[in-house]
């Protein structure tokens, strides 16, 4: 199988939103045969990732296969919550953005004019 690499936002949306100290950020696919890419693509472990500069101390991810979307919960993200963070967005509202930005790889069929990687190429 062939891939290239996209970014997220290029096959899905997200929303995130606060819970205290805790921070909820779901990701949807905007087609259907995107969710097998959202599952092997957007783990736990790469989520966790990009938010272990913020604290992060866990990242649970739910999958939603009807909707086709990922609702990941991430504890300790929002330096302390609405009433103790001095951030600019206290409510992590824009943090979705973080997630959407991570490169994923997408499998790339004969003839759709996408010049093919090897799924084993490293990314650039």
């Amino acid at each position: 199988m062939n891939a290239r690499t996209v970014k997220l936002h290029d096959i899905a949306h997200g929303r995130s939103g606060d819970k205290g100290n805790r921070l909820n950020v779901n990701i949807i696919a905007y087609r259907p045969e995107h969710w097998p890419v959202l599952l092997a693509e957007v783990t736990e472990a790469r989520v966790a990732a990009l938010f272990a500069h913020r604290g992060a101390t866990r990242v649970t991810r739910y999958e939603l296969p009807r909707l086709g979307a990922l609702n990941f919960v991430i504890d300790d993200a929002l330096e302390g919550g609405v009433n103790s963070s001095l951030a600019l967005d206290t409510h992590g509202k824009c943090l979705s953005y973080l997630v959407l930005g991570m490169d994923v790889r997408v499998p790339v069929e004969p003839g759709d004019g996408h010049e093919a990687e090897p799924v084993l190429q490293t990314a650039r």
